[in-house]
């Protein structure tokens, strides 16, 4: 017993009302998703393209999907077709546009593309290097020079490759269009496929003769220092972009560009995020509780901060406008955030330890005192003249 054939708008995914336009959307991602060349080797995909393609042939052709709304898939029994599949008739359906638009010029009949030409003009592929900074370098930008590999005409065949007093000739494989068309068979019958002609490699020019001094390539190389202008505030990563110094183009397409990767040296004291940078300083124990000046050391140099009495370690200040330039507003700058840290003294002398265990002494008299004291403002007064508090 044959196995049951699946309703075509369900197939689809639409309804009995769907226009032309729905149809064919509905089609167009169904074989986007299931076409054999997509999923090769999968019968699976293979089963469902297969029927999503009949089902579009049916519901497009204004006849056929009169008669299958009227008698449904019996309309089609022993149909027999020609260049179809499962015995399915595709004479009728127009594929061309859907698979234009997904495979691009794969199938006969398929819309031109502008451009697509192997021989036009294209442009050269873009040179890597990369080049190495300092922390502050990075942060107030630099000029580099790099010494690289570049490529130029030679000057011997003008870059045309071909020995002197010889020149190009058309190729005979492609006929100087710089592609070659072939045809297979498919579940359509018969498809046209373009590829790039391996004779001349796109270009409709072969090379019978070639330039002894660059072997048939029309180029050259030769050692050059290039400059890079490095600007401020780059981070560790990032690529300075310089038109014109990459590959050069074929069939008198323009060169490709030079990207010059930078790599920022890690700095001893600074850390950087974004354009915010860190850094720890330590202060004394006395400056902590009394207060006191601190020199910190900044990307613009050291800088002078007062440090407030009763500071507690892992305080973190801002120093406003000490960090990294934005690159994208030149005048804008971020902030340095610094942690003080409260050191603590490993070695202490008889005499700093004794007065030590006085301060804390004293400073335990005080909490106590804090705990005892009444609740009347003359507790309060007598309290406040203490010289262990302000």
């Amino acid at each position: 017993m044959a196995e049951q054939k699946r309703d075509y708008y369900e197939v689809l995914g639409v309804d009995k009302n769907a226009d032309d336009d729905a149809l064919k959307k509905a089609y167009r991602q169904l074989a986007k998703k299931y076409h054999p060349d997509v999923n090769p080797g999968n019968k699976e995909a293979e089963a469902k393209f297969k029927e999503a393609s009949e089902a579009y042939a049916v519901l497009s052709d204004p006849e056929k999907r009169r008669q299958y709304d009227q008698f449904g898939h019996a309309a089609f029994d022993g149909s027999g077709g020609a260049g179809g599949f499962g015995g399915f008739d595709f004479s009728g359906a127009d594929f061309s546009d859907i698979f234009g638009d997904i495979f691009g010029d794969f199938f006969g009949g398929a819309r031109s593309r502008g451009g697509s030409r192997s021989n036009s003009p294209m442009k050269g592929a873009n040179l890597r290097t990369s080049v190495r900074i300092t922390f502050e370098e990075a942060v107030f930008g630099v000029e580099k020079e790099l010494d690289l590999n570049l490529k130029d005409e030679c000057k011997t065949c003008h870059g045309t490759g071909a020995k002197p007093g010889t020149t190009k000739e058309t190729c005979t494989k492609c006929k100087g269009q710089g592609q070659i068309v072939y045809t297979s068979q498919s579940f359509f019958g018969t498809v046209r496929n373009v590829q790039v002609c391996p004779d001349c490699k796109g270009s409709g020019k072969i090379v019978r003769e070639k330039c002894p001094d660059c072997g048939g390539t029309g180029y050259v190389s030769s050692r050059k220092k290039i400059a890079v202008s490095i600007p401020a505030g780059i981070d560790n990563g990032q690529c300075v972009r310089i038109p014109g110094k990459g590959e050069p183009g074929t069939n008198g397409g323009e060169r490709g560009d030079l990207l010059v990767e930078v790599i920022v040296a890690s700095h001893p004291i600074f850390q950087r995020q974004d354009t915010n940078i860190y850094s720890t300083v330590p202060i004394s124990f006395a400056v902590a509780a009394l207060g006191g000046e601190v020199l910190i050391d900044t990307v613009d140099g050291r800088v002078a901060y007062e440090v407030k009495p009763g500071t507690q370690t892992d305080t973190r200040v801002r120093l406003k406008g000490k960090g990294v330039p934005s690159l994208r507003y030149r005048d804008v700058r971020g902030d340095h955030y610094v942690t003080l840290v409260v050191q603590t003294p490993d070695k202490l002398s008889k005499e700093a330890k004794d007065l030590l265990k006085q301060f804390d002494a004293l400073t335990g008299d005080s909490l106590n005192a804090v705990k005892n004291a009444g609740t009347s403002s003359k507790d309060s007064d007598d309290f406040k003249k203490k010289k262990f508090w302000k």
